[in-house]
């Protein structure tokens, strides 16, 4: 059935999408704009509207940002400090040496078969088994020197080397500036082999009885040697001196931040 008024075709008819419109306005040339551009308008007035509230934006942000200057890129008041690299005391030593305590006298205590030559009490211990073991193998183990106080050590460094015409950095490779001195605490002694004397304090003592015999056994008693050849002090080879490294006290006093590693077991 027709619907009167209308195009004549009928209502539900989808050939046609203007028929569902009445003449008079599909007609009336004023219509389709109304209906169809005016979203287009707003659309793109709506982009416009916010593409230069943006530009406007960051225009005034632009202006009012504060500039980075050099104390703006410093770090905060309340930042903690760049943790300091590990230390291994080169600050503190003198001419390759480094600086030792003096031991206290209440430490020291005179060893055996000697000429008031003084150790530490673990040290001394250990020294007298030690020089027993070593006369039992039939070798002669004698103290040269042992404890000695700064006082003492500035009179060896300074005059001893005014009278040999010695730099101190040429003094220094034969002995320590005073202060840094392993005699200093008690631990360190001087070995001679009481059969030959004539190599007391000289190189050649690495050739004697008493040096191969304390080369073999002289880690039983925890001593060692302090200097051997080509050490990384960089002082001169010194067969004779040797130190006891037996306790915590004196372990962590010679090893302590040298940044020493572990010596390789030979295989």
């Amino acid at each position: 059935m027709n619907k009167a008024g209308f195009s004549g075709k009928p209502q539900n008819s989808s050939n046609d999408l203007g028929d569902d419109i009445p003449v008079a306005v599909r007609d009336t040339p004023d219509a389709t704009p109304k209906i169809w551009l005016q979203p287009r308008i707003i659309l793109i007035g709506g982009i416009t509207g916010f593409v230069l509230l943006a530009l406007i934006s960051g225009f005034l942000f632009f202006l009012t940002a504060p500039k980075k200057t050099a104390d703006s890129q410093r770090l905060p008041a309340t930042s903690a400090p760049p943790t300091p690299a590990a230390s291994n005391n080169s600050s503190d030593t003198v001419l390759g040496h480094f600086p030792y305590p003096e031991a206290p006298q209440s430490e020291l205590v005179t060893i055996s078969t000697n000429r008031g030559i003084r150790m530490r009490k673990a040290a001394a211990q250990k020294f007298e088994e030690m020089v027993a073991a070593a006369r039992s193998a039939g070798v002669i183990l004698v103290p040269i020197s042992g404890f000695r106080s700064v006082k003492d050590q500035e009179q060896l460094f300074f005059n001893v080397g005014a009278q040999r015409n010695q730099t101190p950095a040429e003094r220094a490779a034969l002995s320590a500036p005073p202060g840094h001195s392993e005699h200093h605490t008690g631990y360190a002694v001087d070995v001679g082999d009481g059969a030959v004397p004539a190599t007391n304090l000289q190189t050649n003592f690495d050739k004697t009885k008493a040096y191969q015999w304390l080369q073999a056994n002289a880690a039983r008693f925890s001593f060692e040697m302090s200097f051997p050849k080509d050490n990384i002090q960089g002082v001169s080879y010194e067969p004779w001196h040797w130190r006891f490294v037996g306790d915590r006290d004196s372990l962590e006093m010679f090893y302590k931040a040298r940044n020493l590693k572990p010596a390789k077991i030979p295989q």
